[in-house]
C-alpha cells in the first residue's frame, strides 16, 4: 500500500509563473503602441507627400511615396490577386509588369479591383495601352494574409495567372525575372486602370492603443493579484 504523501509545487512557482506572464502582457502591450505609432507614421506620410516623383531603378523610396515611372506594359503576363474583398464583394488586383530598360527588374503596378462574378472574366477588360507610358501611383507592397495556407499559384495555370497572397519572390518565379521591391499603386486619376482607393491600413492606429491599453491592464491586475497573493502567504 502506498501511503507516501503527494509532493507539492514549490511556494515560488506561482510567483514566477506570473512574473513571467505579466512580462509578456507588458511586452505585447509595448508591442501595440510601437505598431500603433508606425501606423500613425504611415498616415501622416500618405497626408504629408505632394507631387510625384521621377523613379529610376536603384531609386530608395518611402512608404506611400509619390513616384511616376516610365516603361511599357507586360499584358501578356499579368496577375490577378485572388480573395480581394472591397464593400464586402470577392475581387481582384490586377497586377500588370511595368518594363523598364534592358536587364532592369520589372515594376508590378497594381491597377486596382475588379469584381469577381459567376460570369467568366472578360480578358479584353484587362488590355494595356501599347508603347512606352508614364504611370504615377503611390509607393506600396501586395497584400499579406494573416496566415496563409498552400501554394500562391496553382500549377498548369495560362496567362493571366490567378494567385492567392503572392510574395514578390514568388511573382517573380512566376515571371521569369526579377521585380522590383516594391508595387506601385496606380493613381486614381490614371487610365487604364480599376476601382482604386488605397489607404495605409484600414486597421488604424487607434486600436492598436486599445489593444495597448488592454494587454497593459492585464499586466496590471495579475501584479496586484500577485503582491496580494504573496502579503497573504507572508502574513499567514
Amino acid at each position: 500500500m502506498n501511503t507516501g504523501t503527494k509532493k507539492q509545487l514549490p511556494s515560488w512557482l506561482p510567483l514566477v509563473v506570473g512574473a513571467l506572464l505579466v512580462a509578456q502582457f507588458a511586452g505585447l502591450g509595448a508591442w501595440q503602441i510601437s505598431r500603433g505609432l508606425e501606423k500613425r507614421a504611415d498616415q501622416q506620410m500618405f497626408r504629408d507627400e505632394t507631387g510625384f516623383a521621377s523613379w529610376h531603378d536603384g531609386m530608395e523610396v518611402r512608404p506611400f511615396q509619390r513616384i511616376k515611372a516610365t516603361g511599357s506594359y507586360d499584358g501578356a503576363h499579368q496577375v490577378l490577386l485572388e480573395n480581394i474583398i472591397v464593400n464586402s464583394r470577392y475581387g481582384y488586383y490586377v497586377i500588370t509588369p511595368l518594363v523598364g530598360l534592358d536587364g532592369e527588374p520589372v515594376l508590378l503596378v497594381n491597377r486596382g479591383w475588379i469584381e469577381k462574378t459567376t460570369e467568366p472574366l472578360d480578358m479584353t477588360r484587362l488590355d494595356v495601352p501599347p508603347g512606352r507610358v508614364t504611370v504615377r501611383g503611390r509607393a506600396g507592397s501586395l497584400p499579406r494574409a494573416g496566415m496563409k495556407m498552400g501554394e500562391a499559384f496553382r500549377p498548369g495555370q495560362d496567362w493571366p495567372m490567378e494567385a492567392v497572397y503572392p510574395s514578390t519572390e514568388e511573382v517573380a518565379v512566376a515571371l521569369g525575372t526579377d521585380v522590383q521591391p516594391f508595387v506601385l499603386l496606380m493613381d486614381h486619376e490614371e487610365d487604364s486602370g480599376f476601382f482604386r482607393h488605397w489607404v495605409p491600413t484600414e486597421f488604424g492606429p487607434g486600436k492598436h492603443f486599445g489593444y495597448a491599453l488592454q494587454w497593459f491592464a492585464m499586466a496590471a491586475v495579475l501584479s496586484g493579484l500577485l503582491a496580494w497573493n504573496y502579503r497573504k502567504k507572508r502574513f499567514k
